[in-house]
């Protein structure tokens, strides 16, 4: 066999993918650089060169300024009832003893001369000076109602048997006739002993030991 035939049997055949690809890609080139050469149309240049709405920005106009609220006028606050006081009725200077009925009111018995002497000693007689019977005015009578009887609505009245010393002044107090409240009693006695004062009797012209009966009254409507 001669080196000419041998050449020709070894020619390298083309390969037939590769050609494909390559004719592909000249095909895809070609058709980028047909569609970019194209002429651009007026509407097209119209979409290219007209710009984008920009959002327009509005101005929020202030509120109108409100007035200003009315000046509240301050008015005192209504001052609270005042509670009602016990009173006492100031005795004139030689009043009656009060001594209390069966009705419940204070009755007035006749009153006798106070003395120093017991009645069957003869005067002149030297005797032991005890303390008399008698009816004193007030020097001082203050008298407060109790706020639990306030609030409870108690009231009534209180006959005490006092006895006042020379000066005046209470030394011990004894309860005659009740009020039918313990508390109302209790109080009368209490502050009477403590605060109340009163004209001492007078026998010959000084100043004695006497027992007084002093009623003390609780009324609401006072």
């Amino acid at each position: 066999m001669s080196s000419a035939s041998l050449a020709v049997a070894h020619r390298a055949h083309p390969d037939s993918a590769r050609i494909a690809a390559i004719s592909a890609a000249i095909a895809l080139n070609l058709a980028v650089v047909l569609i970019a050469s194209r002429p651009i149309t007026p509407a097209q240049l119209t979409l290219i060169h007209q710009p984008a709405a920009i959002q327009q920005v509005r101005l929020i106009t202030p509120p109108a300024v409100l007035p200003l609220p009315p000046a509240v006028e301050l008015k005192p606050l209504p001052h609270p009832p005042t509670p009602p006081q016990a009173r006492v009725r100031p005795v004139p200077l030689s009043p009656p003893a009060v001594v209390p009925s069966t009705e419940g009111r204070l009755a007035a018995p006749p009153v006798s001369e106070p003395s120093l002497l017991p009645a069957n000693d003869m005067p002149g007689t030297a005797t032991e000076t005890v303390p008399v019977e008698a009816s004193l005015a007030y020097r001082s009578a203050p008298l407060h109602f109790p706020t639990v009887a306030l609030r409870q609505h108690m009231h009534g009245s209180v006959l005490l048997r006092v006895l006042v010393d020379e000066t005046g002044k209470p030394l011990e107090v004894q309860l005659e006739h009740g009020s039918g409240y313990a508390l109302l009693d209790r109080s009368a006695r209490d502050q009477v002993l403590a605060s109340w004062r009163f004209q001492p009797a007078m026998v010959n012209g000084h100043a004695v030991r006497a027992w007084a009966r002093v009623p003390v009254n609780f009324d609401l409507r006072e």
